[in-house]
């Protein structure tokens, strides 16, 4: 059973390594989809059936989407294989927050868009993967910082914040 961040990021890095040898993973994070997790969790066992696991990695040329076993937490089937332009196009809402972060990814074949919910644990990874898909055109911001104020620009490394009190 994977426990520890590092060892899910290498199990998926090698089902990716097994599909594509010449494509390496960027970056990689564990989501549950559907609705606000606290209430799944509230719901108990019945909320665990209305949830799939899975893995989101970013490689250098796709966004690859593996199912995640229930209770090894290990990548099972790969779900989706969607390039690097249309993953652009199919993330929306991308949601920073304390806890429970998410966004939406439109999966193909799928009606409408899948809100995925990522894990504090995982919040430095859903930053680089947001980061790395737009080439830094979505801004987040350094950790503990809040996000600017609407149109405003964020303030450099070593300069005060001043949206901070």
């Amino acid at each position: 059973m994977a426990i520890r961040k590092s060892t899910m990021q290498e199990q998926v890095a090698a089902a990716i390594a097994a599909i594509e040898p010449n494509d390496r993973p960027v970056v990689t994070f564990h989501t549950i989809s559907g609705p606000s997790p606290w209430l799944m969790s509230q719901l108990g066992l019945i909320g665990q059936l209305f949830v799939k696991y899975y893995f989101v990695t970013l490689t250098q040329r796709v966004v690859t989407v593996h199912r995640a076993s229930r209770m090894s937490n290990r990548p099972q089937e790969l779900v989706h294989v969607i390039p690097l332009d249309q993953a652009r196009a199919a993330v929306t809402d991308v949601n920073r927050a304390t806890l429970w972060s998410s966004l939406k990814f439109q999966f193909p074949g799928e009606p409408k868009p899948t809100r995925l919910n990522i894990g504090r644990y995982w919040r430095a990874e859903l930053d680089t993967f947001v980061n790395g898909l737009f080439g830094g055109g979505q801004a987040v911001p350094p950790q503990g910082q809040p996000y600017p104020p609407q149109g405003a620009a964020y303030p450099q490394q070593g300069q005060p914040n001043p949206y901070q009190s």
